[in-house]
């Protein structure tokens, strides 16, 4: 059993650590659904569950700070505030039970409120840890997350809208961004290029994610790596 949903109260032990996915409902393109960064911070932590039966995999946190998507229909954002103390709350709630406390986030958008949730936690002697997954390529929506998501649930990838968007490097789009959203430098949400995404490689970025998170938590658990 390593899901807490699918467990009852006196199934749960205290000793295992508790793996929170955080994720995001904002537009991915015309081609990717919108819980694209909560399926993705999913897949991982179930993917660590796989590897280690101390992890218990709670259900995830959809919502996520991207108003720099709020242009786009669809998108749901509360903000970095309310992720903070949302995220806080539940470390807060879960030490009760559990030894460690686990964010997985699958949004680059809430790495501030997701750092700051750790530190917060950590301050009041909690054991919290955040990590987020680095990957190679394309910022959004583009080849990367393309690829990762046909390795996911290829039938919620609609290739025949796929299509190129920005495919300048961040730096250079990152001001307009912080200062007015996506909007002004993609018109169709993508910062990057889908083309040639395909599930092997999606495979391969999983894999090796899922290699890092491991590593990371076997440290954070002060065994060898």
């Amino acid at each position: 059993m390593s899901e807490l949903a699918d467990a009852t109260w006196p199934e749960i032990s205290g000793d295992r650590v508790l793996a929170i996915p955080v994720g995001s409902t904002e537009q991915h393109g015309p081609h990717l659904p919108f819980s694209t960064d909560t399926d993705v911070a999913v897949a991982l932590a179930r993917a660590l569950a796989i590897r280690r039966d101390d992890v218990l995999v709670a259900p995830a946190m959809p919502y996520g700070s991207s108003g720099e998507h709020q242009a786009f229909p669809g998108t749901l954002s509360i903000g970095p505030d309310a992720i903070e103390r949302v995220l806080v709350e539940l470390g807060r709630s879960a030490s009760e039970t559990f030894g460690r406390i686990l964010l997985i986030s699958g949004h680059g958008g809430n790495a501030i409120p997701v750092n700051r949730a750790v530190r917060r936690l950590r301050s009041e002697g909690r054991d919290a840890l955040a990590w987020a997954p680095r990957w190679r390529g394309d910022a959004h929506a583009g080849r990367t997350e393309t690829s990762v998501q046909l390795a996911l649930d290829p039938g919620r990838v609609r290739l025949d809208r796929a299509e190129a968007g920005n495919t300048a490097p961040l730096a250079e789009l990152l001001p307009v961004m912080r200062e007015r959203g996506l909007r002004p430098v993609t018109a169709n949400g993508i910062l990057g290029d889908p083309a040639g995404a395909n599930a092997d490689d999606g495979a391969r970025l999983l894999a090796e994610a899922t290699h890092d998170l491991a590593t990371t938590v076997a440290r954070w658990l002060g065994e060898d790596a």
